[in-house]
Order: C-alpha cells, then sequence, then structure tokens
C-alpha cells in the first residue's frame, strides 16, 4: 500500500518523537510517510519554521495543519479512524482546534519535562 496521508514531524521534540514511534507501531498498513521536518535534506511544502511551528499533514493533495493534520493522520490508521472522522467533522472541528491551540501554549513546558 502506498503512504495516503504525509505527516511532517519535529524529530528535536521529545513529546513529538514519542507520538511519532506510537503513530509508526499503529500504521500497520504502511498508510503515512513520516518526514523529518528537521533534516534538511528532507522535503518542505512550506516555510521550515512555519511547518515547525504547527503539526502538519498533506492528504489528497492538500497541506493542513493543528487539529486538521492529526485527524489526517489518525483517520489513516484503522484503530484512530473514528477520532480522526470526529475531529474532521465541521461542528467538532473548532473544539479540536481549540485544544490543539491550548497544548501549544504548553508545549515547552512539556517538551523540558520530557528531555
Amino acid at each position: 500500500m502506498s503512504p495516503q496521508v504525509t505527516v511532517w514531524f519535529d524529530s528535536s521534540c521529545p513529546l513529538c518523537l514519542r507520538e511519532i514511534a506510537l503513530m509508526r507501531r499503529l500504521d500497520r498498513r504502511g498508510a503515512i510517510h513520516f518526514v523529518d521536518a528537521c533534516d534538511p535534506s528532507g522535503s518542505c511544502p512550506i516555510d521550515r519554521a512555519e511547518l515547525l511551528s504547527r503539526f502538519h499533514a498533506e492528504e489528497g493533495g492538500t497541506l493542513l495543519s493543528g487539529a486538521q493534520a492529526f485527524a489526517a493522520m489518525w483517520r489513516a490508521i484503522p484503530l484512530l479512524r473514528p477520532l480522526g472522522l470526529l475531529a474532521g467533522w465541521a461542528p467538532a472541528t473548532p473544539i479540536f482546534e481549540a485544544a490543539y491551540r491550548r497544548f501549544l501554549r504548553i508545549r515547552p513546558r512539556l517538551q523540558r519535562l520530557f528531555r
């Protein structure tokens, strides 16, 4: 199976590394292509600093960020697909995005904790 979703991740972030490791274990079908956004030789569809400031994924040729990118990644994994569908449902999307934005505010403290 060829990847359905491309996910860019921050390999300098201990939280990101843990989450991507889990997603790789769950992605038994190989539906996700994971790209290290910190690798200067890796593909980067937008400015690298912008790519690293929020979570990004590409699904069906569309670049997504934040909660929408997480929803795309989750939809590609059968176990998480229901959560991905819920997060992509228009009435629920603002709730997931608000939660993601709150997470971004505490991310630096969590990164220090997990180093």
